[in-house]
């Protein structure tokens, strides 16, 4: 499948707000994903693609995170297995499932993310929850396939998670989640490139544009991009969300 150029560089548009979006808040499947749909990918490939985007984005702001000091190397090779296992099962999941069911399922999925992303939340420092350590494995185990399957909303998700569970500041539990999503999205990526269902001539432009948006994403104040991004997000899935529901009822 071959899209025009213009439609590549809207895409690539997308990757890199996309990469500056996730390396703050997480989220930034909520740009890609519907964009890749928008663009006329089937949801199986559309999913694939964006995974093949996501994650040279996610080892750049991952790195970015990790230089700063604000991840906490203690628990990050826990956190990052239990990401990588989780996300082949979502992955294998995902190939498994019909493309017919699939595009309904992504609609619902990409409203809940919107939701989650729009969720007012404060992230306030405190002590650890007990067995907190337990608990994040199993977070970042279950939110690993769901990224494996789905995606959109993930990053927002761990760095909630973190900031209940550990009582990491915003800051950190960005970077953590981070790590988690690198995990996640490498596994992804390398059992959908393995079954050739990655549209290389779409995810690489939007992988260079995702990569720079990350680079920058990473250096920004969180204080200040935080809310505007938001908003953003939510005002592009929304419209998105809005023409996918009416092309799935054209179709029918």
């Amino acid at each position: 499948m071959t899209l025009p150029t213009a439609d590549i560089a809207v895409l690539a548009f997308a990757g890199f707000f996309a990469g500056l979006v996730d390396a703050i808040a997480g989220g930034g499947g909520l740009v890609t994903l519907p964009a890749l749909m928008a663009a006329g990918l089937p949801p199986h490939l559309a999913l694939a693609t964006n995974k093949g985007q996501a994650a040279f984005g996610a080892l750049t702001s991952a790195s970015g995170y990790w230089r700063r000091g604000a991840v906490d190397r203690s628990r990050a090779p826990t956190m990052f297995a239990c990401g990588l296992v989780g996300s082949i099962c979502g992955a294998v999941a995902q190939l498994a499932v019909s493309p017919d069911v699939l595009r309904p399922v992504v609609i619902v999925l990409l409203v809940v993310s919107a939701v989650v992303v729009a969720w007012p939340r404060k992230a306030v420092a405190h002590a650890p929850i007990a067995h907190a350590f337990l608990w994040g494995a199993v977070v970042s185990l279950f939110l690993g396939a769901y990224d494996g399957f789905f995606g959109p909303g993930v990053g927002t998700m761990l760095i909630v998670a973190f900031v209940l569970l550990f009582g990491d500041s915003l800051t950190t539990a960005s970077g953590n989640a981070k790590i988690v999503n690198l995990a996640s999205n490498t596994a992804a990526f390398a059992l959908f490139a393995w079954r050739g269902n990655i549209l290389w001539s779409i995810a690489l432009p939007m992988a260079a544009a995702n990569t720079a948006g990350s680079w920058v994403g990473a250096h920004l104040a969180i204080r200040h991009g935080d809310r505007f991004i938001r908003v953003v997000v939510l005002v592009v899935v929304a419209a998105l969300v809005v023409k996918l529901a009416r092309d799935l009822h054209a179709a029918h």
